[in-house]
């Protein structure tokens, strides 16, 4: 089984230099790949010699494992993934994955935060407290641009373009886009600078991230999610949230304004389309309401 453990290897480089995925995705699909190695190890197959019927009862073992459809999903988009490198590179004729079908996984609608219960979180911050107005800050940059946590993160000054009302976000995959930047941002970053951050000592190396902790460190994905707990037990909000929270109800939140759809999958950087349609889904939710309290042929006596 040489070949697999070269051919994995390879492909495994192949993801981080040319794809330029994170260290997680990229042991995902590793793990994913792995476990059709030994798969084909029992039926002393070489890569060459996997066909789609080989695949077919790869995936029925699995389903007798026990995995969820989700788990098996992911583990035919790590396979799909390790088999199209093989074509790119010529190491294979035929793509055994090629007709390879996804299970069909039920979507489960994300939580999403109405209008009223961002504001009760943001004015539940305790502005005499230190890192009141850094909160403030953070929660106003989640809610008004829709970043992944990690991003918020690791955002930096020198991603701010204040003149050109953008500011800069690299997402998943080292891939950069470039997200409105509303003026409530502005001010409230501005303020948390003056305030909190201007009596830091700030850490060397940390200069330029923008969010730090009270040691003058760049703030940890944990310490985000701890301050959304705190400020949710605080209005005894009756959802259970987190930091993405506020990201899908930025997205939702457009899509009920009228945004277009492609605009808003560009902000939030997502790779397909299919992704960002899940907030449509919400939206019909949201129309059906509006239609059932709104409309003269609903509203009988």
């Amino acid at each position: 089984m040489s070949n697999w453990s070269r051919y994995i290897n390879e492909f495994v480089s192949y993801l981080k230099i040319e794809k330029g995925l994170s260290a997680n995705s990229i042991l995902a699909y590793q793990n994913d790949v792995n476990k059709l190695l030994n798969y084909c190890s029992e039926q002393e197959l070489k890569v060459k010699d996997v066909e789609y019927r080989h695949l077919q009862t790869f995936i029925t073992e699995l389903y007798d494992l026990g995995l969820s459809a989700r788990s098996q999903a992911r583990i035919i988009s790590g396979i799909k993934q390790f088999f199209s490198y093989l074509i790119i590179e010529n190491l294979i004729t035929l793509d055994p994955s090629e007709i390879l079908e996804q299970p069909r996984i039920g979507r489960k609608l994300p939580e999403v935060l109405s209008i009223e219960e961002v504001d009760a979180l943001i004015a539940a911050i305790d502005l005499s407290r230190k890192e009141g107005q850094r909160n403030r800050a953070i929660l106003e940059v989640l809610y008004s641009c829709g970043l992944r946590v990690s991003e918020l993160t690791n955002l930096k000054f020198t991603d701010l373009f204040y003149d050109e009302g953008f500011i800069r976000v690299i997402g998943k995959g080292n891939k950069e886009r470039l997200v409105p930047l509303s003026k409530s941002v502005e001010i409230e970053i501005d303020a948390y600078k003056k305030d909190f951050r201007s009596k830091l000592e700030i850490k060397p190396g940390h200069e330029n991230f923008i969010f730090l902790n009270r040691r003058g460190k760049q703030l940890t994905r944990v310490m985000i999610f701890v301050i959304v707990k705190d400020l949710a037990q605080r209005i005894e909000l009756q959802k259970v949230i987190s930091p993405h929270t506020f990201r899908h109800s930025f997205a939702t939140h457009l899509i009920e304004g009228g945004a277009n759809l492609r605009a808003i999958q560009d902000m939030l950087g997502h790779e397909s389309i299919i992704t960002t349609e899940i907030y449509t889904h919400l939206d019909q939710s949201f129309l059906k309401d509006a239609i059932l309290s709104f409309h003269p042929r609903n509203a009988m006596e």
